[in-house]
């Protein structure tokens, strides 16, 4: 397939278009820059027209990993990539988050539960279905909901990592209970391959690692290496909301258990690389329960 990659040089992005390229797909970037080489595309995620013109027909798929930015922005994106795609069978790929699934309580929930949309991703939920809805137009659409990926020293969980080095201990935003569901950004990588090859119309995924969430927050009164240190409290919510602003410091204090086995039974998706536990060994102690985000 030759796809259009939207978020090429993100942390995710990145990623899925190695992953492509080993699968002997050839990946097209999209970029704001003049397209000069013939595995780039010219376009903006602000500029619809840009999107609309970026989709030769050419292009098999197309899968959109950019950073959001705005409802009314992310909407028009999703709008102006689809329409060239109507009626043709070709592919979109949509990415959000586990995050506009909201608090879920504690057994794990799948792709059918209504969203309940946190703050900082509360237009996500009307995109998702904009972006579902395009198979009924005659697009290949599906929609994946990664957790909080990690890996490759990347990530919130590296984030976290380094608080700790700065200040000599754990350092997380909400209770020490709060679970994350999470992913390796490798074995995500391989659902987005997995996806535009496998996945019929209108399909839903939540990209998870097995279980509620293959990893941990850096456990409370540990530092770096290891080694205990003083301090390594949560901040209070008031002092993670100055550090990382409110909206953020709310989605990591939000408690989620999510199942990702729909991903692994329709598309044999098999994520079997290291927890977040692992992928930190040696620069910062975490707990061995699955933790999500």
């Amino acid at each position: 397939m030759d796809v259009l990659v939207i978020g090429v040089t993100g942390y995710i992005g990145a990623a899925v278009s190695g992953h492509l390229t080993a699968a002997g797909h050839r990946v097209i970037a999209l970029t704001r820059s003049a397209a000069t080489a013939p595995d780039t595309r010219r376009g903006d995620l602000t500029d619809p027209r840009s999107l609309v013109a970026a989709v030769t027909p050419d292009i098999d798929a197309v899968i959109h990993v950019g950073s959001p930015t705005d409802a009314t922005t992310d909407l028009a994106a999703v709008r102006a990539l689809a329409e060239p795609l109507h009626g043709t069978g070709r592919v979109l790929i949509y990415t959000s988050g586990t995050w506009v699934l909201g608090p879920t309580g504690v057994e794990p929930v799948d792709e059918d539960a209504v969203t309940d949309a946190i703050d900082i991703v509360g237009h996500r939920p009307e995109v998702e279905r904009h972006a579902l809805d395009t198979a009924a137009h005659g697009v290949r659409s599906s929609m994946i909901r990664p957790g909080v990926a990690h890996g490759r020293g990347g990530g919130i969980p590296a984030i976290l990592v380094g608080l700790a080095a700065e200040h000599g201990g754990g350092r997380y935003v909400g209770p020490a209970g709060v679970r994350w569901p999470m992913v390796h950004v490798a074995d995500l990588a391989d659902l987005y391959v997995a996806a535009p090859e496998r996945a019929p119309a209108g399909t839903l995924l939540h990209g998870v690692g097995r279980g509620i969430g293959a990893g941990a927050r850096p456990r409370r009164g540990r530092g770096p290496r290891g080694g205990r240190r003083r301090g390594g409290a949560s901040p209070a919510p008031r002092r993670g909301a100055a550090r990382f602003g409110a909206p953020f410091a709310d989605a990591l204090a939000l408690d989620q258990a999510v199942s990702g086995t729909r991903a692994r039974h329709l598309l044999r998706w098999n994520p079997y690389r290291d927890s977040a536990e692992k992928s930190v060994t040696g620069t910062c102690a975490v707990g061995s329960r699955a933790r999500t985000a």
